[in-house]
C-alpha cells in the first residue's frame, strides 16, 4: 500500500520531534519540515509556524515534551499543552478555512511514565473534539497511541499512511497500536 512516490506533493511538518516519521514520509516522496521551537514557548511556536509555508500534515509528538518533563504530572501538562500550542499555531498560520489539513497527535508508550495513559486519553479526546470543531475548516485529526512493543518504524508507517490520500477517510479517531485485546 505504501510505495515510492505516494506522498509526492505532500508537505509533512513535525513538531516536538518525530524525526523517524519525517524520514519515513520523505522516503515516500513527501517534503518534510520541522517546526523548530520549544513547544512550551507559545510565542516561539507561533513565530515558527508562521515561517513554515504550506503544510499538508502536522505530526505533533506529545511524547517528547512528556518525557522531557519527567513523565509525571508535569509531563502530562507539558505534552498536552505543547501539542495544543503547536496545533493551534499551525491551524491559524497555515491552514486557511476550507483549505484544510491533517493533524496527527503522537502519544507516549505506556511504559514511558505513570501518566502516559492519561496523556494518550487526552490526545484521543483532543482528536475527537477537534474533528467535530474543525470539520468546517476541512481539518482532519487523529491520534496515534503506540504500545510498549510498537517500534518507531510501526508508528512512522501508520503516520505515512494517514498523511497519504487514503488517510483522508480518517478523522476523530485514535489508533491504539500493539495493545492486546481480550
Amino acid at each position: 500500500m505504501l510505495r515510492a512516490g505516494l506522498l509526492e506533493g505532500i508537505v509533512v511538518a513535525t513538531a516536538g520531534g518525530a524525526a523517524h516519521v519525517a524520514s519515513a514520509c520523505a522516503a515516500l516522496g513527501a517534503s518534510t519540515v520541522a517546526l523548530e521551537a520549544d513547544l512550551g514557548d507559545e510565542d516561539a511556536v507561533i513565530a515558527a509556524a508562521g515561517a513554515l509555508g504550506p503544510v499538508s500534515t502536522l505530526v505533533c509528538d506529545a511524547a517528547a515534551p512528556f518525557a522531557a518533563a519527567g513523565g509525571g504530572v508535569e509531563g502530562l501538562g507539558a505534552g498536552l499543552d505543547g501539542a495544543w500550542i503547536a496545533t493551534r499555531a499551525v491551524a491559524n498560520a497555515v491552514w486557511r478555512p476550507g483549505d484544510g489539513g491533517k493533524l496527527v497527535l503522537l502519544g507516549p508508550r505506556p511504559r514511558d511514565g505513570a501518566h502516559a495513559g492519561a496523556l494518550g486519553a487526552a490526545l484521543e479526546n483532543t482528536a475527537r473534539t477537534l474533528s467535530i470543531e474543525w470539520a468546517r475548516y476541512a481539518i482532519r485529526t487523529t491520534a496515534v497511541l503506540p504500545g510498549d512493543a510498537t517500534t518507531d518504524d510501526d508508528v512512522a508507517t501508520l503516520v505515512a499512511y494517514l498523511a497519504s490520500p487514503a488517510g483522508d477517510y480518517f478523522s476523530g479517531c485514535a489508533f491504539a497500536m500493539g495493545l492486546a485485546r481480550g
